[in-house]
């Protein structure tokens, strides 16, 4: 699915169950996250985090130790829906003030199928919003981001 609106959508099919494609997403993002090239921190990424609970958070961890930031977790309901209050503004930096919600779905379609629904409302980046649309709907953005999920819950 396209990114419309202010929104970020895209809906991917898993060839692997359910439960194991919630735990590749929120156990195992280090595995899967370009984490050279995406992260906020002054050092290499050594973990990405979602820790499991409403209320959590979600950061990276630098191989100096150093914890940064991305957002809170707003919703965790293994094995079917992750939500994310994404807290980078435009600049990508975090900003506890600032709230982007995303939702994730995990759809089982078989034993062995998943639907990934995924949406980033971006309405929060206001007269940013209409030029971050292009960045965070692209490969470089949420669409390749989430093509290296797919191949790894795969994989594994």
């Amino acid at each position: 699915m396209p990114a419309t609106e202010l929104t970020v959508r895209k809906t991917l099919t898993v060839q692997a169950p359910q439960a194991h494609c919630f735990q590749v997403f929120t156990e195992h993002m280090t595995a899967w996250w370009p984490i050279d090239s995406h992260k906020i921190g002054k050092s290499p990424v050594e973990a990405i985090v979602v820790e499991p609970r409403a209320g959590g958070r979600w950061f990276e961890r630098g191989v100096d130790g150093v914890e940064c930031d991305w957002g809170r977790v707003t919703a965790y309901e293994p094995h079917s829906r992750l939500a994310l209050d994404w807290q980078l503004t435009p600049e990508f930096a975090y900003d506890p003030g600032f709230h982007s919600p995303i939702e994730i779905l995990f759809i089982a379609e078989s034993l062995s199928s998943t639907r990934i629904e995924f949406e980033h409302r971006i309405d929060a980046f206001g007269d940013k919003a209409a030029s971050m649309l292009p960045i965070l709907a692209s490969d470089g953005g949420w669409f390749g981001i989430l093509v290296r999920f797919v191949q790894q819950a795969q994989a594994a």
